[in-house]
């Protein structure tokens, strides 16, 4: 019998700025580590224990006022873009250095306590729901990945931190998906779909308006391993039309 992947919850956020058109901040993933190696994502990783605290709701804005299952991986976000761009979004933010952004990462220091000592006020109201996507079953590590979308802060700037990252970029989502085309960049399937719908909208309003608009739908991909080659596709209902494409393996 064929044991089931457990699916670990993660989360990500598509931090958006104007430009004055619309840029969003993506981050290349070291060559060193196993998953998406060298591929262009968001921002973002595994919502760990922590994130779960009841304490961040002394700590955070808009804590009671997000539905119950969003709260974690919205700090899971919060913390994981700190991490790994130095960013910190809240009132009275600061960007984090790296001795700071690495003791958090090792456990030295919860995130919690860290914007607690800094006087931050993370913001869970901040954060849209763009999106949610759970990886299929064939894939070898799975997870259930809540895609948020939020404004940049502004005067601070991000960083990658040498470890998991190791660059970052402000970019259009049209010139990352025609860079993509040209193979001049690796960009995993669900950060494609996600940025063809950021591609579709000319500003942050707009792409928040569009978040909210969209049904709040869980995206399960249809993967047809039967074929030749191997499909992958979404139903229509998903929100980002038809779509059936090769897979891509690695």
């Amino acid at each position: 019998m064929t044991e089931t992947v457990p699916v670990r919850a993660a989360a990500t956020i598509m931090l958006l700025r104007e430009t004055p058109s619309l840029e969003v901040l993506m981050v290349r993933r070291n060559y060193q580590i196993d998953f998406f190696s060298g591929a262009m994502v968001f921002p973002g990783g595994k919502v760990a224990e922590e994130d779960f605290s009841e304490e961040w709701a002394e700590v955070a804005e808009n804590w009671h006022a997000s539905p119950q299952e969003e709260r974690a991986p919205r700090i899971a976000a919060l913390r994981e873009t700190f991490e790994e761009t130095g960013l910190v979004l809240g009132r009275d933010g600061v960007a984090g250095t790296a001795e700071e952004r690495h003791a958090v990462e090792r456990g030295e220091i919860r995130f919690l306590d860290y914007v607690r000592e800094r006087g931050v006020t993370p913001d869970l109201g901040a954060l849209t729901r763009f999106a949610r996507w759970v990886t299929p079953a064939h894939v070898p590590k799975r997870f259930d990945t809540w895609f948020f979308v939020a404004r940049a802060p502004e005067g601070q700037d991000a960083v990658h931190d040498g470890r998991e990252t190791v660059e970052t970029e402000w970019i259009a989502p049209a010139e990352a998906l025609k860079l993509y085309e040209a193979r001049k960049r690796a960009i995993v399937f669900p950060t494609r779909m996600n940025l063809r719908l950021l591609a579709e909208t000319a500003d942050f309003e707009a792409a928040t308006r569009a978040a909210q608009g969209r049904a709040a739908r869980t995206v399960h991909p249809i993967v047809d391993l039967a074929s030749t080659p191997k499909m992958i596709r979404l139903d229509p209902l998903d929100g980002y039309g038809p779509v059936e494409e090769t897979l891509e393996i690695g």
